[in-house]
């Protein structure tokens, strides 16, 4: 049967896999048999390589690093309402510029947001993954820790059911959320 010749770009795609492939070597353990290659185009297989060195790479440092020059907010007791309200926006903004999404944040006033952002977010040390598809996303509500919060505010009809089942304890009602926010998301 005839096969026509590879094209150039199937043979730079070949050849970046290889690269990719040798590159992460030193690094290779069992968790890369969790995913099967054969059933990915070699460009998505060499997307998936790329992202295993880009986390191996990565140097781990406080999200507040991220920055240059550092975000450094002021402490929370030196400022007001409407201060912090501004500060916490373009704080913000600056996170989803580097690709840092906050999510579950509309059950928090803005003062405990900013609190959040101030002593736990911008402290954290997290790996700096610098690739276009890759974002953080921080949860400002620990679901298991604040169980009652998640399930009055963000559980949908069929989560709250499962719990129900799963757990046996009376749920808390539905409510809205206090503070509705509309946040940066991750574009599709």
């Amino acid at each position: 049967m005839y096969q026509p010749p590879p094209n150039s770009n199937d043979i730079d795609h070949l050849l970046l896999n290889a690269r990719l492939r040798d590159e992460l070597e030193p690094f290779l353990d069992e968790s890369i048999d969790l995913v099967n290659v054969s059933h990915m185009s070699t460009p998505k297989e060499n997307e998936f390589l790329a992202s295993m060195l880009a986390w191996e790479r990565a140097p781990v440092l406080p999200i507040s690093q991220w920055f240059n020059p550092e975000l450094i907010l002021p402490h929370p007791d030196m400022l007001n309402d409407v201060q912090l309200h501004r500060l916490l926006w373009e704080a913000i903004n600056q996170l989803y510029e580097e690709r840092v999404i906050l999510e579950f944040t509309d059950h928090l006033s803005d003062r405990d947001l900013y609190c959040l952002l101030y002593r736990d977010i911008l402290t954290s040390p997290e790996k700096r993954i610098n690739l276009p598809k890759n974002y953080l996303h921080w949860h400002c509500l620990d679901i298991n820790e604040e169980p009652d919060t998640w399930l009055r505010y963000y559980a949908n009809h069929a989560e709250r059911q499962q719990w129900q089942e799963d757990y046996g304890v009376p749920l808390p009602d539905a409510e809205p959320t206090p503070y509705p926010r509309l946040m940066p998301r991750r574009p599709h």
